[in-house]
């Protein structure tokens, strides 16, 4: 059998047949068996499956969803943009996790989202959820040549989602990279801001627009990950004081000891959320722990487990804040 003849760089990965035609190739080429079609009218190379064993679920999914956001990419018209969970998938961004019988939703499975703008026609294609947006907004062109909703934007369609997830979504949209010892990408920009946020909820009619405005009052700048912005909140509403975020902890001698997902510094206890962890990063997590403990630090690992017991979570906390067993209320 002889091999398909290359094809040239400059259409990527996934390409339209329109453009496939307009670079020379002809429609034999387009049928052979190195390349698939993800949606009608696209092409895409055959590639080797990812290995994505190290992902946890919420991961996965999210990587599935950029990829088929991708894969339709060249599909796209004037006037429309990936939208709604494909443009929080193209910005890395948290969402909630989708299930199928009670398991992890394979991502390649579900919809990418395309929003018209004005009086366009709609898109009507497999594996597609079409919405329309009658006012002018911003659009964002990425590197890869994507069109995709911007983060105002995105987070303003999403007032569906639950308190939680829109709260964890404005975090990392709204997170400052700020400078401090071993923290990456410091002086990073941000995606976006809470005024950002704010004024694109209340430009026009937004589903779950009271969901969305008290999700912006609930931002905070410095949470780096969806489970630390949910274990804030649970923190809040059950009446204890607000913990500081990402925390510099140092001893009495200057020397850095870690950084705290959440800290109460004044009464030294730090509360860390324990994800899926390699061997390495593992034996890393529990030197920090034993140094923090070794300095008179109180360390309440959250496991998967306790963050599916809130209840039990927030009386550790109570008790670690009151430094008694015995005590209920953690006020200060």
């Amino acid at each position: 059998m002889t091999s398909s003849r290359p094809l040239p760089a400059h259409l990527g990965a996934s390409f339209s047949v329109q453009q496939a035609l307009d670079a020379g190739i002809n429609k034999g080429r387009l049928r052979r068996r190195d390349l698939e079609i993800p949606f009608r009218g696209v092409r895409r190379q055959v590639r080797t499956p990812a290995d994505r064993a190290d992902l946890d679920p919420f991961e996965r999914q999210q990587v599935e969803r950029r990829t088929r956001a991708h894969e339709y990419g060249p599909r796209l018209r004037s006037g429309q943009f990936l939208s709604h969970e494909s443009a929080v998938a193209i910005w890395g961004g948290p969402m909630p996790l989708v299930l199928t019988d009670g398991r992890p939703a394979d991502g390649r499975t579900l919809p990418v989202h395309v929003t018209t703008l004005g009086s366009g026609s709609l898109v009507r294609a497999d594996g597609v959820r079409a919405h329309r947006l009658r006012a002018p907004v911003a659009r964002i062109l990425r590197p890869s040549g994507l069109t995709v909703a911007s983060p105002e934007l995105t987070f303003a369609g999403l007032g569906t989602w639950s308190l939680l997830d829109l709260v964890a979504l404005g975090d990392y949209f709204c997170r400052v990279w700020r400078v401090g010892y071993g923290r990456p990408h410091a002086g990073k920009a941000s995606y976006s801001t809470v005024d950002g946020l704010r004024t694109a909820v209340e430009l026009g009619r937004r589903v779950g627009a009271t969901r969305l405005r008290r999700a912006i009052e609930l931002i905070r700048e410095d949470s780096w990950s969806a489970r630390e912005s949910t274990v804030r909140c649970r923190i809040v509403w059950a009446g204890l004081p607000e913990p500081e975020l990402n925390v510099d902890v140092y001893d009495d001698h200057g020397r850095f000891l870690a950084c705290v997902d959440l800290a109460y510094p004044t009464r030294k206890v730090a509360i860390e959320y324990q994800g899926l962890r390699h061997a390495q990063r593992y034996a890393a997590d529990v030197e920090r722990i034993a140094a923090l403990r070794a300095a008179g630090w109180t360390v309440i690992e959250v496991t998967s487990t306790l963050f599916a017991r809130p209840e039990e979570l927030i009386l550790r906390i109570r008790r670690a804040l009151v430094g008694h067993p015995g005590t209920s209320s953690g006020r200060s």
